[in-house]
């Protein structure tokens, strides 16, 4: 127990609420959480806050250490590398000791003087929380839009400004996803508009800059299970509503020399196939799993031929190989693919002149292509990084095929040396006999006896990756022995589309089984022991943590558990909630009783026992809008009612946050700081 334990938890009441489906009826003694605004659920999470806080109270000096350990290797005054667009350089940079982004152009070239477009800092003064995103610049460089978000619940509020005056406009619209995109007019904005309820994007509007008149309604998405979105084609020629599910994709087009003209289907959509769409010299090119392409493949057709069966095949499927993306440039066509879980960048000039792969040397790297919005240009822009290697961004001339690094993240504090540490990849085998690869990262000289302490991540939903990436916090973990491992779980795509396929709707739990065969692996190989081992996951990687301390809490002495999606049941009957309806490609809809039951036989809440857990620090925000601040509260609640041990059981509130957690980039690291310093602490590790 802790060195404050007289501090006794707090024991939420219980009041039975009866919840049938399918003549099954499940008793939830704290259905009553659900309510925001009620003084009593206030009153139990703050509650549960300063239990927290009284229980680790003893690592306070500890953490505030850490946060500083943390703060101290990344560099302050930072700035992005810049990037050109429509005769302007764009740059992002931080200063020191401030929390908040400054973004800035300069025109032409990068010795002439900055402009400032936003600066986030004086913007966020006075809210606890703040989030500037969608940035868009009209064709004709003068005003620009822009979303604000002041709660964390993702309800953004577009603005425009005039960016030589700083004069900021009268329209105000709200309740929007924050994004908006120019015609070519420099006068008309399309946004997209969520349900006041359930959040979902689903209507598109006109809007008028300066108008007083009414926005148009120009596309509303009626189907629930999809959500709507509006951007611009890299060629600037279209504008495009795109319409997604998890399985099925549908666009819209419109002239952006046409604001008021009429949107035209681009291909209607077919339940199952998933396209999306790039605009390039008089041709779409189409990136699609039609023809059962399970791993995609690349299709084209004329702008003015969309017609399905008109489709003609640029880069045909291939079992082992998953196509990502595309980047399409005047000279070249980049695709980004993935080959046996590794990321493979592809250069190909559109006369068939050349095709090439960019060189990588690693088995744990990560890389990708990043801003590359000209279109004009044999530059490409990319991303490189790997467990043991800072970020880097590179420009690569596809033309001399040479390659320049435009910068390297510092990692301050002169203890970093990357030789001092060691990653590989190693494989479990899974329940069904599948190899489950793995990305471990550790200092040099560890001994594989038992002993290490070791903290296995994933995430293992929606086809979501995780790549090995290098990350300057995680130092903290690995210079005091840390083991850190990536577990490539089913339900990611790391091993192409079928990964992903093998782990959602009624093969769920192949994602909480080949977890807990890692655990099971990393433990019989001796990289740690149950005694040592931790486990960390995030939203639907919540999910995995509380499935695996059903499963197996006897494998772990510690878990944390970041705003867990853990009342899977309950959240995925009540359509009322943010994301219900478009999730359920992913977990099935359990109205149709096969899916109910299957999810009723995994959801943590409902498979919470009389028995032992593990160690547990659980975070929420009260503001989430992906995991309703409820389900973590009434696990804990539950948990804390129902377990045998003496364990500690943690539940933290960021009663100013969302799904993000807090929001100036210092903030967060505060975060990270409690969560490691919690780790620690079960280790013996106080410094």
């Amino acid at each position: 127990m802790s060195k404050n334990s007289v501090v006794n938890p707090p024991i939420a009441k219980k009041i039975p609420h009866e919840l049938e489906k399918h003549g099954d009826v499940r008793v939830d003694n704290y259905f009553w959480m659900k309510d925001r605004e009620h003084p009593e659920v206030i009153d139990y999470l703050k509650a549960e806050n300063a239990y927290c806080d009284a229980q680790m109270a003893h690592t306070k000096a500890f953490q505030k250490d850490l946060f500083e350990e943390m703060k101290a290797r990344i560099k302050e005054d930072d700035s992005s590398v810049p990037y050109k667009y429509n005769g302007y350089w764009y740059i992002t940079r931080y200063e020191k000791g401030k929390d908040y982004p400054i973004y800035a152009r300069k025109k032409e070239s990068l010795d002439n003087p900055e402009e400032l477009l936003f600066d986030c800092n004086k913007m966020a003064e006075g809210q606890s929380y703040f989030k500037l995103v969608g940035i868009s610049i009209s064709p004709d460089n003068k005003k620009v839009s822009y979303g604000v978000d002041t709660t964390g619940r993702r309800q953004y509020t577009i603005r425009v400004k005039d960016i030589a005056t700083h004069k900021v406009f009268n329209d105000s619209i709200e309740n929007t996803t924050g994004s908006s995109t120019w015609a070519n007019d420099n006068e008309t904005l399309f946004y997209t508009q969520k349900d006041p309820v359930t959040l979902r994007a689903y209507q598109i509007f006109r809007h008028k800059l300066g108008s007083n008149s009414e926005d148009e309604l120009i596309f509303q998405e009626g189907d629930e299970t999809f959500g709507t979105a509006i951007y611009k084609s890299k060629s600037r020629k279209y504008i495009i509503i795109a319409c997604y599910s998890t399985l099925t994709n549908e666009y819209h087009i419109l002239n952006a020399d046409n604001p008021n003209g009429k949107f035209e289907v681009f291909q209607p959509r077919v339940r199952g196939l998933e396209y999306s769409i790039s605009h390039y010299d008089g041709h779409f090119y189409i990136l699609t799993n039609k023809d059962k392409a399970t791993n995609f493949k690349l299709m084209k057709c004329s702008e003015t031929d969309r017609a399905l069966d008109k489709w003609q095949e640029v880069v045909p499927h291939r079992n082992e190989v998953l196509l990502e993306s595309i980047d399409i440039f005047k000279n070249y066509l980049v695709i980004s693919e993935r080959d046996n879980g590794l990321n493979k960048i592809r250069i190909k000039r559109w006369d068939d002149t050349e095709d090439y792969y960019l060189p990588f040397d690693n088995e744990t790297y990560t890389a990708y292509t990043t801003t590359n919005v000209e279109f004009d240009t044999e530059t490409l822009r990319y991303a490189y990084n790997a467990l043991t290697t800072p970020a880097s961004v590179l420009e690569f001339n596809m033309k001399t095929k040479t390659k320049t690094v435009l910068k390297e993240q510092e990692v301050l504090g002169g203890k970093f040396n990357k030789d001092n540490y060691t990653s590989e990849r190693i494989w479990a085998t899974a329940e069904d006999g599948t190899k489950i690869p793995m990305s471990l990262v550790y200092k040099k000289g560890i001994k594989k006896d038992g002993s290490n302490p070791l903290l296995q991540y994933a995430y293992g939903s929606y086809g979501s990756t995780v790549d090995p990436y290098f990350s300057t916090i995680r130092l903290s973990l690995l210079d005091r022995g840390f083991i850190y491992v990536i577990a490539h779980i089913r339900g990611g795509e790391y091993l192409g589309r079928q990964w992903y396929e093998d782990g959602k709707l009624l093969k769920k739990k192949n994602t909480f089984s080949d977890f807990v065969a890692c655990s099971i692996h990393l433990i019989k190989e001796r990289y740690t022991s149950s005694k040592h081992l931790y486990a960390m996951g995030g939203s639907a990687g919540g999910l995995l943590m509380g499935a695996i301390i059903n499963m197996a809490p006897e494998l772990y002495n510690g878990i944390i558990a970041a705003v867990p999606f853990v009342d899977v049941v309950t959240t995925m009957l009540d359509d009322s909630i943010p994301l219900t309806t478009g999730e359920y490609d992913e977990w099935g809809n359990p109205n149709d009783k096969l899916y109910y039951e299957y999810m009723k036989s995994y959801s943590p809440y409902d498979n919470i026992e009389t028995k032992e857990y593990p160690n547990m620090l659980i975070t929420a925000g009260l503001h989430d809008s992906q995991v309703q601040y409820w389900e973590p509260a009434k696990w804990v609640a539950k948990l804390r009612d129902m377990k045998t041990d003496n364990n500690r059981l943690y539940l933290k509130t960021n009663m100013d946050a969302g799904h993000g957690g807090a929001s100036g980039r210092f903030e967060s690291i505060k975060e990270d700081a409690e969560e490691y310093a919690f780790l620690l602490d079960l280790e013996g590790i106080s410094s």
